[in-house]
């Protein structure tokens, strides 16, 4: 079904990671379905994604499972307009038949997702999560589950007190001292 967000949505996941995820970018995800309570993300089976046995390589399928739940976490902490860290913790999977054709990731737990985001800018302290992500193949296999992922998702909202600068410049106002810092931050001292 046709739907404008879904392209913008796949447009957005792809240019981002062209940019920041090539690997996935190679992958070719596109977005069937993502808002507050469910995501649905596909993989295509070609050349690049496919095994030596002609299904779906295993790292492609962890990919689509990121996605599937990663996305619906990214897009509940830009709605927060807060700058809340993502990374995943773990990661479990147990496979089930094997992926032979385009596979679809579904997550339809959107209103957890978004309740660990609120938590994570609500306390300012880590937060995790296991949230669920089924594979399925509806070109071959309908509904059926070929694949189920657990990923522990680990939020934190990032301090505004953190600066990018190294641990021995204290603050921008420091910078002309970098060089005596950098020197004490070695071992290194100065006579004279």
């Amino acid at each position: 079904m046709f739907n404008t967000q879904n392209i913008i949505d796949t447009l957005k996941i792809r240019g981002f990671s062209l940019l920041n995820i090539p690997m996935l970018f190679i992958a070719n995800p596109s977005v069937i379905k993502l808002n507050d309570k469910e995501c649905e993300v596909s993989i295509p089976l070609n050349y690049l994604t496919k095994n030596h046995v002609g299904s779906m390589y295993f790292g492609v399928l962890a990919m689509g499972a990121d996605l599937g739940c990663g996305l619906m976490a990214t897009e509940a902490i830009r709605k927060s307009g807060k700058n809340v860290v993502l990374i995943f913790k773990d990661f479990k999977a147990t496979f089930l038949k094997r992926a032979e054709s385009d596979v679809h990731f579904v997550c339809k737990q959107g209103k957890r997702v978004n309740t660990l985001v609120k938590k994570a800018i609500a306390t300012g302290e880590r937060q995790n999560q296991t949230f669920e992500v089924l594979a399925l193949t509806p070109k071959k296999t309908g509904k059926e589950i070929i694949a189920k992922f657990a990923l522990t998702l680990s939020l934190k909202l990032k301090s505004k007190d953190k600066k990018m600068l190294p641990s021995f410049v204290g603050s921008i106002s420091d910078v002309p001292d970098v060089a005596k810092k950098h020197d004490q931050y070695l071992g290194k001292s100065k006579k004279g």
